[in-house]
């Protein structure tokens, strides 16, 4: 199979030209073999390309415009299907080719055909099982952080008890120390007033006497 791009060697447009080159470069970037077609110099190109190219992709006016692109006698599309293609990393399937591989676009028709038999690459179980295990291991982790909340907020509570029953004992201690100070008082005062009583009856038997 060999693809041909039909070019205007001759082309007065800018926008043609830098088109032109745009998908010429690439095939040969890629290192694939084409076949360049000018319809400038060439009036069967010219009327090959015109007849082959599909109405719905024809201009208002019926002239395709440069570069079309074939795969033998197979349209594969204009300029802007192509760069749609290289975006995409489809340039073998634009173009009806079989892409090589370890290329991008073979890697991806390889992974697009294992998701679509339902089987997965191990690459996708490891980071389905990673996912997982990270899942786990931040419910986990939450799981933790309400314990240890809790655990907090009670020993808080314990030592905001513990506070409270302190000045409530120094309250007790205070009120006995005081007690035992009155007490003493009272037993100061009493003794005071039996030796006035003795002083009374003293100065009493010395008047009788």
């Amino acid at each position: 199979m060999v693809i041909k791009v039909f070019l205007a060697s001759s082309s007065g447009s800018t926008a043609i030209k830098k088109k032109q080159q745009d998908v010429v470069g690439f095939l040969e970037a890629l290192k694939i073999d084409y076949a360049p077609l000018d319809i400038a110099s060439n009036e069967d190109n010219r009327m090959w390309m015109r007849e082959n190219v599909p109405g719905e992709k024809k201009p208002t006016n019926g002239i395709p415009l440069p570069p079309q692109i074939f795969n033998e006698e197979m349209y594969c599309g204009d300029y802007d299907t192509f760069f749609e293609a290289k975006e995409d990393n489809t340039v073998y399937e634009f173009l009806g080719l079989t892409p090589p591989p370890g290329s991008k676009e073979a890697q991806q028709a390889e992974k697009a055909q294992k998701l679509h038999n339902g089987s997965g690459t191990e690459e996708d179980l490891d980071d389905d099982t990673t996912k997982k295990d990270l899942v786990e291991a931040e419910q986990n982790g939450d799981a933790h952080t309400e314990e240890d909340s809790g655990e907090k907020a009670e020993t808080d509570a314990q030592e905001e008890n513990a506070e409270e029953k302190e000045p409530a004992e120094e309250d007790e201690e205070s009120r006995k120390v005081a007690e035992e100070e009155e007490q003493e008082e009272g037993e100061e005062d009493r003794v005071e007033d039996n030796h006035l009583v003795s002083e009374e009856e003293e100065e009493q038997a010395s008047e009788e006497d």
